[in-house]
């Protein structure tokens, strides 16, 4: 079995409840966390996370 791991928020470090597998790969996702409640336009590729905008509410006009 591959081993998934937890996407933790850029902002505030903390879980979100997106897990992501070795061979999952995802270009410009919109990570929400729960917990801060903030938005995050990630890319991730291998488990490593690329933070494309840290924070897309306050960036989109």
């Amino acid at each position: 079995m591959d081993k998934e791991t937890w996407v933790m928020c850029p902002i505030c470090k903390n879980k979100t409840r997106t897990k992501v597998r070795p061979d999952t790969e995802l270009i410009n996702f919109p990570l929400f966390c729960p917990k801060c409640k903030q938005e995050s336009i990630i890319n991730v590729k291998r488990q490593q996370i690329t933070i494309i905008e840290p924070d897309a509410k306050t960036q989109s006009r």
